[in-house]
């Protein structure tokens, strides 16, 4: 029955509400925690910093670990393990009595957020039909970024301490929902299980499709993978090529300076001369953020992962130019008083560009060409490259801009002045730096990405590798 893919599909973007809970939570949260009147004990704008900042380090543990756990315990046992860190970690955070116990929860649901971003995608390429895995394989981007913008919805109302309580039960759904749904088939047959694999094809698929032919391909294409795949085969030829494109198009997701972006979405607002509250601007971008990626899921099994990918890295580039260019002037002492809702105008588009490619499309990608043989170490090595990006950008772009490490209040004019500072790069500097990197990846997906639309995992690995499935 389809129905069990679209289940499967369900489960996995629960869990990546999770993720996409986790991920956004120190944006509405930080305010109330370091506010003295609804904290009871104190946060300094150092240890602030870190508890936004631990997460991606703890990310790239959980993705380097995340490769081991899904060759030994299984795609689907991976993702629910992951179940037990976030708990944890949303109940000590909810009942911290100090910073301490903030940062420990922080590390746990980071750890967690990592293995995830690694198990989800596998699993979801690996038992999706091809005809249908560009849509349900963008439903957990989609679900993702629907709990980032519930995250910043809550948080307008909450305190921190409340918002950890529901964050912490919106992971039980994901749990639940794992239960019902098969292993995958693929990793069944590496571990030498054809019976089990063959019953679980059989339950992903209609009840009057013929899987034989499908598992005979699979079998087929994979070989002999019961033995352990050794770090050295990473690096083999006929592996390289796929690798390297699954972790390029990480990087550029990543140094896209996305998350540096959003970081200081509340400092671009400012300095535009709006007066939007800062959670209503935060709210704006979660909406566009899931609206985008609404919109690439109706539409990239028409278009394709390629033009997707095309029109996201040509909006983002427009429009860090555009900001690049504002920066500068401004920097330069000219009054933007006249245009100052240049910056918002450029920043939804950029945003909007992202969440319908470069947010989404790695992530699917990576379940879609990684080979059978490498995929759980070669998912490690990818993942841990976007978490080990998104640490160095997020703590790097503060040094570049000459941004000390006070968050709040961010709206200060003094902030402002620092974030327009010459004698660093400078905001103009970050945004010209991201734009570039904007047009590398224009020039890399025209010349190395391939268009996965609509072939199977063996058609994909054979075009990749060049060995016949």
């Amino acid at each position: 029955a389809r129905a069990s893919q679209i289940v499967a599909a369900l489960a996995v973007s629960m869990c990546s509400y999770c993720v996409g809970n986790a991920v956004a939570y120190t944006s509405p949260a930080l305010p109330s925690m370091t506010n003295e009147n609804q904290t009871h004990f104190s946060v300094s704008p150092q240890e602030a910093s870190w508890v936004g900042g631990i997460m991606p380090l703890a990310g790239l543990t959980g993705g380097i670990c995340g490769g081991p756990l899904i060759m030994y315990l299984g795609r689907k046992r991976t993702a629910m393990m992951t179940f037990v860190p976030f708990i944890v970690g949303w109940l000590l955070i909810a009942n911290a009595a100090a910073v301490s116990m903030v940062l420990t929860g922080r590390t746990l649901c980071g750890y967690a957020v990592g293995v995830a971003s690694l198990a989800m995608p596998v699993y979801l390429g690996e038992v999706i039909h091809p005809l249908i895995r560009g849509v349900l394989g963008l439903l957990p981007t989609l679900i993702g970024n629907m709990g980032m913008l519930l995250c910043f919805v809550v948080g307008s109302f909450t305190t921190w301490w409340q918002l950890a309580f529901v964050s912490g039960a919106m992971c039980i759904p994901f749990f639940v929902l794992l239960m019902l749904v098969p292993e995958s088939p693929r990793w069944y047959l590496a571990s030498g299980k054809t019976e089990k694999a063959a019953n679980a094809l059989a339950r992903l698929r209609r009840q009057d499709a013929n899987v034989s032919d499908e598992l005979k391909e699979m079998v087929k294409s994979m070989g002999d993978v019961t033995d352990t795949p050794s770090c050295k085969e990473l690096f083999q030829k006929k592996y390289c090529r796929a690798v390297s494109i699954a972790v390029a198009l990480m990087v550029f997701q990543q140094l896209s300076g996305i998350n540096a972006v959003i970081f200081y979405t509340v400092m671009i607002f400012d300095l535009s001369g709006s007066t939007i509250d800062s959670h209503l601007s935060a709210i704006i971008v979660g909406v566009v953020n899931f609206m985008a990626t609404l919109i690439a899921t109706f539409i990239i099994d028409l278009a394709g992962r390629k033009m997707l990918l095309y029109i996201s890295a040509i909006a983002m580039s427009m429009t860090l130019l555009v900001l690049t260019a504002f920066f500068y002037v401004k920097s330069n002492g000219v009054n933007m008083s006249d245009i100052s809702w240049v910056p918002l105008v450029s920043f939804m588009i950029y945003v909007l560009g992202f969440s319908m490619g470069f947010g989404p499309i790695p992530w699917l990608m990576m379940g879609e060409i990684l080979p059978s043989r490498i995929r759980g170490p070669a998912a490690s090595v990818v993942v841990g490259s976007n978490w080990g990006c998104t640490f160095i950008v997020t703590k790097t772009f503060q040094d570049l801009i000459g941004e000390p490490p006070k968050l709040f209040p961010l709206s200060h004019q003094s902030n402002a002045r620092l974030f327009l500072r010459s004698d660093y790069a400078g905001a103009h500097g970050a945004f010209g730096f991201f734009c570039f990197i904007c047009i590398m990846a224009i020039v890399f997906i025209k010349l190395v990405v391939p268009e996965t639309k609509n072939k199977s995992l063996e058609q994909i690995e054979e075009e990749l590798t060049g060995v016949a499935a």
